[in-house]
């Protein structure tokens, strides 16, 4: 048995980007920063100073090249050859980070990740969600790495579009789900009960604090209730897939969710928003209950979630389109996580009811 668990060291502090270079010096001398062009653009005279002051080496500052696709991650291989840096630091989002992962682990070097927007847990996990080179989903792969250090600042992340800490709820809360399903097909150890033990307590925290941490964000503040989102988002919720490991890996929820990106218009909506749809639609799959559908939809309502297809562009879908959504969902590797066997008309019908669902709900509000 083994297990591969998040960063070594987290750090979470308002202002602690002004503090990289002294975190950078305990893994080398000089540094190559690769992210998303907003997300660089925010930190980039942040950490120059901070360079400046204790003395570290910049090898540039690079855009990391919009998707996690294998062809980027050549392309800044290439680029770490002939730079030569000792240490990689990813910046951004999810893509970014993941982009920076993959790169890390082909070119062996030291990463430090600084997450500037809460949207997903890319930054406290060793594995890289990729894409091709149009934004669709293609694998969940292990050539990657987890960071040796993770700094969050809330600072830079409060100011971010809220909608940002709103996906990252939805990505967060799939955990409960998809762990409590994926779980039932392995025998119960201490790891992955421990796991989804997590998840649970994750799931909770989020409908406790989650509507009073995304109004804190709207406002520009940083309070209790974002610090312990944020921290959910980003450690607790890599840390599920730490500590359970393959036993408790997404299911549904994710492989619908990698479906849904095979049409361009779900593009402008993000993972996690796209992910908390990909939830209903589990649950719908499951059997549960309308009431306690109706239920995480009114959770939705307060976090600004979407609960309906048309929430995220995608109208009107033809039958062809039905069928190929269905096709591509079910061989999906996240799929077969779930604890019985699902065909493509078990997507389909799942994501029609769940939709039906959403827009009963909305018709009454």
């Amino acid at each position: 048995m083994y297990t591969i668990l998040g960063p070594a060291k987290y750090v979470r502090e308002m202002g602690i980007t002004k503090e990289i270079a002294s975190y950078i010096k305990t893994l080398g001398e000089n540094a190559l920063f690769i992210g998303g062009k907003t997300a660089l653009s925010i930190v980039e005279p942040i950490i120059n100073e901070s360079l400046e002051q204790e003395g570290v080496a910049s090898k540039g500052f690079i855009w990391y090249g919009g998707d996690c696709s294998w062809s980027n991650v050549e392309a800044l291989s290439a680029v770490v050859q002939e730079k030569n840096p000792q240490v990689l630091v990813a910046v951004g989002g999810g893509k970014a980070i993941d982009t920076v992962k993959a790169v890390a682990f082909a070119k062996k070097l030291p990463l430090l990740a600084i997450p500037t927007i809460a949207a997903t847990c890319a930054a406290a996990t060793p594995i890289a969600i990729m894409y091709d080179d149009e934004g669709t989903f293609i694998e969940i792969s292990h050539r990657s790495k987890a960071p040796e250090i993770v700094l969050v600042d809330t600072e830079v992340i409060s100011k971010a579009p809220y909608r940002f800490i709103a996906a990252g709820i939805g990505d967060t809360l799939a955990k409960w789900f998809e762990s409590s399903a994926s779980v039932q097909k392995n025998q119960p150890t201490a790891l992955n009960r421990s796991a989804v033990r997590l998840a649970e307590g994750i799931y909770e925290l989020l409908l406790e604090k989650g509507p009073s941490a995304l109004e804190a964000v709207k406002q520009g503040k940083v309070d209790q209730a974002v610090d312990d989102v944020v921290d959910s988002i980003i450690l607790i919720s890599g840390s599920v897939s730490g500590y359970g490991g393959d036993d408790c890996r997404t299911a549904a929820a994710h492989a619908i969710y990698s479906g849904l990106t095979i049409f361009p218009e779900v593009h402008e909506t993000y993972h996690g928003e796209i992910v908390a749809f990909g939830i209903l639609s589990q649950l719908v799959m499951e059997g549960k209950s309308e009431e306690s559908i109706r239920d995480l939809i009114s959770f939705y309502q307060k976090v600004q979630l979407p609960y309906t297809l048309e929430d995220m562009g995608i109208m009107n879908l033809s039958e062809e389109e039905w069928i190929r959504l269905g096709d591509v969902s079910v061989e999906i590797e996240d799929m077969a996580n779930m604890p019985f066997t699902v065909t493509p008309d078990m997507v389909v019908s799942a994501i029609k009811g769940a939709d039906q669902l959403g827009k009963r709900v909305k018709h009454e509000a």
